[in-house]
C-alpha cells in the first residue's frame, strides 16, 4: 500500500495551488465594473507614462506610439536613456521632435548603491508633469484604453499602488516554458481575497512592466530611492508601499498589454536568475517553496509514471489475488485525479491567459528547472556571483 500513502501524502500538496488557483483566478481578472461604461463621454486623469530604457532601439519606438495612442486620457511619454549605445536616444529625440508629448530625458551616472532601472525611475519621476504616474518597462505595450481603465480601477479601489500582468508573448521553447510560471506561482499561492484585505508587507505583489502609482502616495512609500539596490521592483516596490500603510493590488492585464521579456534561452535563465535571490531564491523560502512545488508539480507525474510501470508488470501490487486489482485500479484512479488537478493550474492559465500549451504538456519538467535555477541562484549568491544584466552588474557601495 506505499502507492496508496504516498498519494495521500501529495493531496493537500497538490490541492492548495489547484484550489487557489481556482479562486484567485477569478479575483485576479478585471471585472464589469472596470471595463463598463467606456464610451469616450467622460475624460479620465491626465497620466505621465514613464518609460527606462537601456539599449532598447529595437522597441522603443513602438512602446513610445502605443502610449500615446491611449484613449480618454490625457497623457505624456517620458523616456529615460540609461546609457544606451544602440540608438535609442536618437530614435527618442526623433519622436519627441514629432509629437510634443514625448519628453526625452538622458539619465545621470548610476550613483553608488542603485540599481540601474530603480535609479531611471526615480529620475523619470522628477521629470513627470503628472501626479499620476505610470512606470512602463520599454517592452510594454498598451492597448488604447489600459490607462484609462487601470486608472478608473485605481480610483475605485482606492488602492496607493496598482500593477498589472501584460500578456506574456513567448517565441521560443524556453519562453513558452517557463515564463507562465509566474502565473501559476502568484495565483497558486498568494491569497488573494487576504491580499486585498490586508496592508500587510508579506502579501506584497506585483509585475515590474507596470505600476500605476499617485505622487503622494509615491512620495510616502519612499520613492524607487526605498528599494533603490533591488532588481526585484515587482515584489519589493509594493511592500515598500505596504510597509508605508499604503495599499497595493495586482490584476490580470492580459487584454490591456502585452510584453514580450526575453528572445532566446540565455535571456529566459539570466533573466529568471538576475532577481532569484530575493524571491523564492532566498534563504528562508527556498526549501520550503522547492518541497511545494516539486509536491505539487513534479511528484505527481513521477507517481503515474512508476505506478503505470508497476500495472504494466502484473499489477501495481505486485499480488495476483483477484480481490487485489480492483483496489489496485481505485489507487490508480487516484493517481490519475492528483496527475490531472496537477496540471489544472497550467492549462487554465494557458485558456484565460493566452499562454502557450507546450508548458502544460511540460509543466513538471518546467518546474523542475525553474526550482534547478532558484538552487543555482541561492549558491551563486553565497558565492557573491551576481548575473549581469544590461551589462551591469549592481554591487552595494559600487557604480558600474
Amino acid at each position: 500500500m506505499i502507492w496508496l500513502l504516498v498519494a495521500i501524502i501529495l493531496v493537500p500538496l497538490v490541492a492548495l495551488p489547484a484550489a487557489m488557483f481556482a479562486v484567485n483566478v477569478r479575483l485576479f481578472m478585471l471585472g464589469s465594473s472596470d471595463i463598463s461604461g467606456l464610451d469616450g463621454s467622460e475624460q479620465g486623469k491626465a497620466v505621465s507614462v514613464l518609460v527606462p530604457a537601456r539599449d532598447e532601439a529595437a522597441g522603443i519606438e513602438a512602446c513610445v506610439q502605443a502610449a500615446l495612442a491611449s484613449r480618454n486620457v490625457e497623457v505624456e511619454v517620458v523616456v529615460m536613456d540609461d546609457g544606451s549605445t544602440d540608438g535609442t536616444d536618437q530614435i527618442v529625440q526623433r519622436l519627441a521632435s514629432q509629437d510634443d508629448r514625448v519628453v526625452y530625458c538622458q539619465g545621470k551616472a548610476l550613483p553608488d548603491g542603485w540599481n540601474g532601472k530603480q535609479f531611471a525611475c526615480w529620475q523619470l519621476s522628477q521629470a513627470a508633469r503628472h501626479d499620476r504616474m505610470a512606470f512602463i518597462d520599454a517592452d510594454v505595450r498598451l492597448q488604447p484604453d489600459a490607462l484609462e481603465i487601470l486608472s478608473r480601477r485605481m480610483d475605485r479601489t482606492g488602492v496607493a499602488l496598482l500593477s498589472m500582468f501584460p500578456l506574456q508573448e513567448t517565441g521560443t521553447f524556453w519562453e513558452k516554458l517557463l515564463i507562465p510560471t509566474m502565473h501559476y506561482v502568484l495565483l497558486g499561492y498568494l491569497p488573494m481575497a487576504r491580499m486585498r484585505a490586508s496592508d500587510s508587507p508579506g502579501f506584497a505583489a506585483g509585475c515590474g512592466q507596470f505600476f500605476l502609482t499617485d505622487r503622494d502616495a509615491y512620495q510616502t512609500a519612499g520613492t524607487h530611492e526605498a528599494i533603490r539596490g533591488s532588481r526585484h521592483d515587482g515584489v519589493k516596490l509594493p511592500r515598500a508601499y505596504r510597509t508605508a500603510g499604503l495599499m497595493t493590488d495586482v490584476v490580470d492585464g492580459t487584454h490591456l498589454a502585452r510584453c514580450r521579456m526575453y528572445h532566446n534561452a540565455a535571456e529566459v535563465f539570466r533573466g529568471v536568475l538576475k532577481n532569484a535571490t530575493e524571491g523564492i531564491a532566498s534563504p528562508r523560502l527556498i526549501v520550503p517553496f522547492s518541497i511545494l512545488l516539486i509536491g505539487a508539480s513534479v511528484a505527481p507525474t513521477v507517481l503515474l509514471v512508476a505506478y503505470a510501470w508497476g500495472w504494466a508488470w502484473g499489477g501495481a501490487s505486485g499480488n495476483t489475488d483477484p480481490i487485489l486489482p480492483a483496489v489496485d485500479m481505485a489507487i490508480g484512479a487516484m493517481i490519475v485525479g492528483l496527475f490531472v488537478m496537477s496540471i489544472y493550474p497550467r492549462a487554465m492559465a494557458a485558456i484565460v491567459f493566452r499562454q502557450s500549451w507546450t508548458g502544460v504538456i511540460l509543466h513538471p519538467i518546467a518546474v523542475l528547472v525553474f526550482i534547478l535555477l532558484q538552487w543555482i541562484a541561492w549558491i551563486q549568491s553565497l558565492l557573491g556571483i551576481q548575473v549581469a544584466w544590461r551589462g551591469r552588474v549592481e554591487k552595494p557601495g559600487t557604480s558600474t
